[in-house]
């Protein structure tokens, strides 16, 4: 027991599952709550609920090992669980780490004490690298990607010769563009069985009827062992091919080589620098290519240490964003997966039937399709939180209001993510088999990515234009004829108001 300050609860947030919690080494008693009320803001996958619970258990459990005081509440809400703790344990004071997402954090900051009674001490959050060291703590200007990327490389020392980049360049982006082959065969990521916890778990979401989807068939890493053999898996046989083929989509593999990593990362069962030392391990040794290995990094420390630094740069006006001024209600087929779009459907099926699909999958698909179809933004993330067991308000403001939709403006992205089905009927198989044409823009059997891209050029011509990066796509709009612009103008307003 900590004498200078009495008794000490540590609350652990669900999403906070580390075994080097910064609070572990202050606190008399650990306390961790299921709210029922957060388990059931949204329609979440069973799947994305499964590994929620079944991982916060296995946590409480592992920490009881350690020698820990564990209480374990299920309540309807955080507040009445956290004063059943008081109630029971009398602690002096309450520790917590702060919360990724914003509305979590600022009940932290400012209303737990207030609600609990007793002083809440909130610690930084080091679930992520930019809570061990920031690049640009109070940025003067618009930080890019690609500068925040090469900061943080320099200075976890990863793939770094002295001061320069491993291989002479940062990126390998280039590399990393190649469809599918037709004789590739991807092995399926490790899956674990679930033990006797998990299978309780997995009868009591059944049993609750909420949630998209299904329990069956759960087989997601839930402790950090299985996380740190999952991470392994990929290592050995998957990370090698991942760069080549990272963008390419297919219908005849869900997960190719991509790591399924992320539902762990995000949870605390992975650490983000251990992942990314692992893959660079990997290409010293020689069992991985340098652009596998820099793409993979650039994920890990790049891409998602800068959304959860943009997120907090940007909130909460982020969440109140609308560039585009998109207002149209989500098509009902999002929660089906029933339209004659292949491409959508099949990713929608997948994502609808096991909360994932690869990131490619959701911006140059789902979010391509969204911000052409001037779909409601804040509508859109409610989708992606609730089918995704990977996501958190942190990932889903960020990639999609920013990056999937460009409705902050170009805070997170220099040009808004938008392809024709060119860009589809390039990196996929979807197209195979479609009743649409992916050469077409009007007519009965043009593509809708096709009448919807140039229904956008032609919309927001000049907006487009005024943009560096986006100019020479509007440039194409300057050929068409006054008759075609109006067969296509008139071909996506006929498909905007059948949705």
């Amino acid at each position: 027991m900590n004498m200078e300050h009495g008794r000490t609860s540590l609350w652990i947030l669900g999403d906070q599952l580390r075994l080097d919690h910064p609070g572990l080494e202050q606190a008399d008693h650990v306390v961790l709550v299921e709210s029922g009320r957060l388990l059931r803001r949204l329609p979440y996958h069973r799947q994305k609920l499964v590994l929620l619970l079944s991982a916060m258990r296995h946590y409480a459990e592992a920490l009881r090992e350690r020698g820990f005081t564990v209480d374990y509440v299920r309540a309807p809400d955080f507040t009445y669980g956290l004063r059943q703790h008081i109630e029971r344990y009398r602690p002096t004071r309450l520790l917590t780490m702060a919360a990724a997402d914003h509305a979590g954090r600022q009940w932290q900051t400012q209303k737990a004490e207030a609600v609990l009674g007793l002083p809440v001490v909130v610690l930084p959050n080091t679930q992520f690298l930019t809570g061990r060291y920031n690049p640009f703590p109070a940025p003067g200007k618009k930080v890019i990607l690609e500068n925040f990327y090469r900061a943080m490389r320099r200075h976890f020392g990863l793939l770094m010769d002295g001061e320069a980049p491993v291989g002479g360049q940062w990126n390998f982006d280039r590399e990393n563009r190649r469809p599918l082959p037709k004789d590739a065969a991807p092995p399926a990521p490790l899956r674990f069985p679930p033990d006797a916890l998990t299978r309780q778990v997995m009868a009591e979401v059944e049993a609750a009827g909420y949630g998209l989807g299904s329990a069956a068939n759960f087989g997601y890493a839930v402790t950090h062992a299985q996380a740190r053999a999952a991470l392994d898996d990929f290592i050995a046989h998957r990370l090698d091919l991942f760069g080549p083929y990272e963008d390419a989509m297919t219908a005849r593999h869900r997960t190719l080589y991509h790591s399924v990593l992320s539902p762990y990362i995000n949870i605390g069962l992975l650490d983000p620098l251990e992942m990314a030392r692992a893959a660079v391990d990997a290409y010293h040794a020689g069992r991985a290519r340098l652009n596998s290995v820099e793409g993979f990094v650039r994920q890990v420390i790049g891409w998602r240490e800068y959304m959860y630094w943009q997120y907090w740069r940007l909130m909460p006006q982020l969440a109140r964003s609308n560039h585009w001024r998109a207002t149209r209600p989500l098509p009902g087929f999002f929660w089906t997966g029933e339209t004659e779009m292949n491409c959508l459907r099949h990713v929608l099926r997948s994502a609808l039937e096991t909360g994932y699909t690869h990131h490619i999958e959701r911006l140059m698909v789902l979010s391509n399709f969204a911000m052409l179809a001037g779909l409601d933004p804040q509508a859109v993330t409610g989708w992606f939180k609730a089918v995704y067991v990977d996501a958190y308000d942190w990932v889903m403001q960020t990639n999609v209001i920013g990056m999937g939709l460009n409705a902050d403006g170009g805070q997170l992205a220099t040009k808004p993510y938008i392809a024709s089905a060119n860009y589809i009927h390039k990196m996929s198989d979807y197209c195979a088999g479609c009743r649409f044409n992916a050469k077409a823009r009007t007519g009965p059997d043009a593509c809708p990515f096709n009448t919807l891209y140039w229904n956008f050029l032609i919309s927001h011509e000049a907006a487009l234009k005024a943009n560096p990066r986006t100019g020479p796509a509007v440039l194409g709009v300057n050929r068409l004829s006054a008759d075609e612009r109006h067969d296509i103008q008139r071909q996506a307003r006929r498909f905007l108001d059948a949705l």
